[in-house]
């Protein structure tokens, strides 16, 4: 089976289990699962089987950025969010951009880039408002699930398609952008108001976290070990990290 099939395949499979779940256990649990590395991680993969390892490792030190860019998205849609989903997806997009243009200049290096994240996380969860209105369960429309998954499937293709002229680092924060996450929130703020749409983001950050050792432990582990060993102890951590962070998720 060529790599295009497996991303036409596994990508949509894994953004309908994520979504599912999300539908199961609330918004701010659901931004949680989807705070870890659904699209960026497979990128990463495609990237190590089609440019190799040392590629797919800057890539990821380009991922750990995205991680503050998508702290950065979190508060931009906060700030907006009164004012209409609408809003809160372009404020959460231009801070997306702005951060992660911004740090594609600074080339940091990845422990750097950790360290700056672990801050850029901690003072989002400290800035964004806790808790939900009560709410009961909304239908989502039957389209919205489709959509997600052919946004995302299309993110990861175009961004492995592009990689070349990207460039590693780019590569690896393009991919990070939340599309999961800003749908995950729009539809908790379309159903329920942007308090919410908040609580979900404030989810997605606390996973995030676990997102971020993911890629400081590939981006290491990949130019010292076989792929597969590499990819499997990052997933061991940002599985550890991801569990002690559900108590933040519950508190959104």
């Amino acid at each position: 089976m060529g790599l295009l099939a497996l991303k036409l395949l596994i990508t949509p499979a894994v953004v309908v289990a994520a979504s599912l779940a999300g539908r199961r256990w609330g918004a701010a649990v659901g931004g949680w699962i989807v705070g870890l590395p659904l699209t960026s991680g497979p990128v990463a993969a495609f990237l190590v089987a089609e440019r190799g390892p040392d590629f797919a490792a800057q890539a990821s030190a380009g991922s750990i950025a995205g991680v503050v860019a998508q702290a950065a998205f979190c508060l931009g849609y906060a700030a907006a969010a009164a004012s209409g989903w609408p809003a809160g997806l372009v404020a959460g997009a231009l801070g997306f951009a702005v951060c992660a243009l911004a740090l594609q200049a600074i080339q940091l290096a990845p422990g750097v880039l950790f360290v700056v994240s672990l801050v850029a996380l901690a003072v989002t969860l400290r800035l964004l408002p806790r808790g939900a209105p009560a709410t009961q369960p909304v239908a989502a429309p039957r389209w919205e699930l489709p959509a997600r998954a052919v946004a995302v499937t299309a993110l990861v293709v175009a961004v492995t398609a592009l990689a070349g002229r990207l460039g590693a680092r780019a590569s690896g924060a393009i991919a990070c952008f939340p599309v999961i996450g800003a749908a995950f929130g729009v539809f908790a703020q379309r159903a329920h108001g942007p308090r919410a749409g908040v609580a979900a983001l404030r989810g997605m950050a606390s996973a995030l976290f676990a997102f971020a050792g993911f890629f400081l432990v590939l981006g290491f582990a990949l130019t010292r070990a076989d792929a597969v060993a590499a990819f499997a102890l990052a997933t061991v951590v940002a599985l550890l990290v991801q569990a002690a962070t559900l108590r933040l998720a519950r508190a959104a």
